[in-house]
C-alpha cells in the first residue's frame, strides 16, 4: 500500500512537468520564418511619422490599439513597461485603429497613457484589416518587426510586457516566438 502511495505522489508530482506547454530550454525549435518587408506610414499625433523608415534597424513592436476598448489601454502600458526595459534595444509604436474624425480621443488616450513611442493613427486601409499588416484589424493586437522589417511575430489579444519580453528573446535567439494571448 505504502508503494501505491508512493508511485501515486510521484505521478501526481510529475504531471506539471508533463503537462508544462514550455519545452525544456534544449529542446529542438523550428527555424524562424520571415515574411517580405512590410512598407508601412502612418502619421503620429505630432506630426512625424511611424514608418519603416523611422524604425529601421532594430526589431519594431507595434500595438494596434482603440481608444474604446480597456484592453487596449492596457496593451499600450504594456508595451511601455517593454519599451523601458529594452531602451534602446528596440523600436515601438502604437497604431490606433480609428477614423480621422476621432483624432481628438487619441490624443486624450496618448495623454492619459502617455507612451514613451509615438502613437500614429491608422489609415482606412489599416482600419478594415486591408492595409500593410493584412488581417489585422483586431483590437488589442502586437506586431514584432524584425530589424528588415520583416514581420515576425503577431498575437491577437492582450499581450503583457513579460509575454512580449519572451517573444523578443526567442527572437534575439532566432527562435519562433509562441503566442501567449491574456483571456478577455
Amino acid at each position: 500500500m505504502i508503494r501505491v502511495r508512493r508511485a501515486l505522489l510521484l505521478a501526481f508530482l510529475a504531471a506539471p512537468v508533463a503537462c508544462s506547454s514550455t519545452p525544456p530550454p534544449d529542446a529542438p525549435t523550428q527555424p524562424l520564418v520571415r515574411g517580405p518587408r512590410i512598407v508601412f506610414s502612418y502619421e503620429t499625433l505630432d506630426g512625424g511619422a511611424l514608418s519603416t523608415e523611422t524604425v529601421a534597424g532594430r526589431y519594431t513592436v507595434i500595438g494596434f490599439v482603440a481608444t474604446y476598448d480597456d484592453s487596449s489601454h492596457a496593451q499600450a502600458r504594456f508595451l511601455s513597461t517593454l519599451v523601458r526595459r529594452h531602451v534602446p534595444r528596440i523600436n515601438a509604436g502604437l497604431v490606433v485603429l480609428e477614423p480621422p474624425h476621432h483624432k481628438l480621443l487619441v490624443e486624450a488616450f496618448a495623454k492619459v497613457v502617455d507612451p514613451p513611442y509615438p502613437v500614429a493613427m491608422a489609415d482606412d486601409a489599416t482600419i478594415a484589416g486591408a492595409g500593410p499588416f493584412q488581417g489585422l484589424h483586431h483590437v488589442p493586437s502586437v506586431v514584432i518587426l524584425d530589424p528588415q522589417g520583416r514581420e515576425v511575430f503577431r498575437n491577437f489579444g492582450l499581450a503583457n510586457a513579460d509575454a512580449l519580453d519572451a517573444a523578443l528573446r526567442a527572437l534575439e535567439q532566432g527562435k519562433t516566438p509562441q503566442t501567449q494571448t491574456i483571456a478577455r
